[in-house]
């Protein structure tokens, strides 16, 4: 199982710091030496080789120059540059307003061919009305104090939605029971996104199971994650969206999608839980 959705991203880091300390130690320089060379101070080498602090573009040519490997300063700063990637944080993702992020996301979408889906919270982005985005977009952006583009938002949210119609897409989706209950939105807005789920389940393209509160766990809650073709699985955290690219811990989302379908129902018994959480709305 992960045991962070930002170990990826640390591993990528401290790789990174791995190559930099063998560039020094193949010139033949000590720290400190190599630190006189840059013309700082000998601790920001030992947080860069620790990898306790990002290098900068400029950091990483004058560490190439100190060492006579220029050659190799563009490669590592691609390799920085991927790293710094993984982790985004919401608010600097959001800087702008939602609406670019949204259109991001549909983009990735459209090159996945199988997306796997778990979420705890809130239905994923290709579920969702309008009027409950609305209603959850307005509380990020209250949260985070970004600029409030809702309206353009939910449009570009709601527009990925085609993919479920579109050939050469297959969505399999997991959920939590949590997610029908949370009274994210208004109860018309939360009527209507729990009806437009009972819409969309007999679509080829997709397979919606919902994990019942009375399932016997064998994998606990988890934040959502959404699995591209086995080759990134995005992690959605409360500051930021983790990027995960290892294989290893793409295999454990896979593990863990598995273990969590187990413990879902599906077809009769899912439309049940659903039409439960509209009645307790009435």
């Amino acid at each position: 199982m992960p045991v962070s959705p930002s170990s990826s991203a640390q591993a990528a880091r401290e790789a990174l710091a791995v190559r930099l300390q063998h560039l020094r130690k193949d010139a033949g320089l000590t720290g400190k030496e190599l630190s006189a060379r840059c013309g700082w101070h000998p601790a920001k080498t030992t947080r860069i080789q620790k990898g306790d602090a990002a290098p900068s573009d400029t950091d990483i040519r004058t560490w190439c120059s100190a060492c006579g490997a220029d050659d190799q300063a563009d490669d590592l700063i691609a390799t920085a540059r991927a790293v710094d990637s993984m982790y985004l944080e919401w608010r600097r993702l959001h800087q702008g307003g939602m609406r670019k992020v949204q259109q991001d996301w549909n983009t990735l979408h459209e090159r996945t061919r199988v997306c796997r889906v778990y979420v705890s919270n809130v239905p994923p982005g290709f579920f969702q009305t309008p009027g409950f985005a609305t209603a959850l977009m307005e509380q990020i952006t209250a949260f985070q104090g970004t600029p409030n583009d809702v309206s353009e938002a939910v449009a570009a949210r709601i527009a990925r939605s085609r993919f479920l119609y579109e050939g050469g897409h297959r969505y399999v989706v997991l959920m939590e029971e949590s997610v029908l209950r949370y009274q994210t939105a208004d109860p018309d807005a939360m009527r209507g996104q729990l009806r437009h789920l009972l819409a969309v389940m007999p679509l080829a393209s997709l397979s919606l199971g919902i994990i019942p509160f009375t399932a016997k766990r064998t994998v606990w809650p988890l934040e959502a994650f959404y699995v591209h073709d086995d080759t990134m699985a995005v992690v959605e955290t409360l500051t930021a969206e983790i990027k995960v690219t290892q294989p290893r811990e793409i295999a454990d989302y896979a593990k863990a999608f598995a273990g969590l379908a187990e413990m879902a129902v599906y077809g009769d018994a899912a439309r049940a839980l659903i039409r439960a959480a509209i009645d307790a709305l009435e």
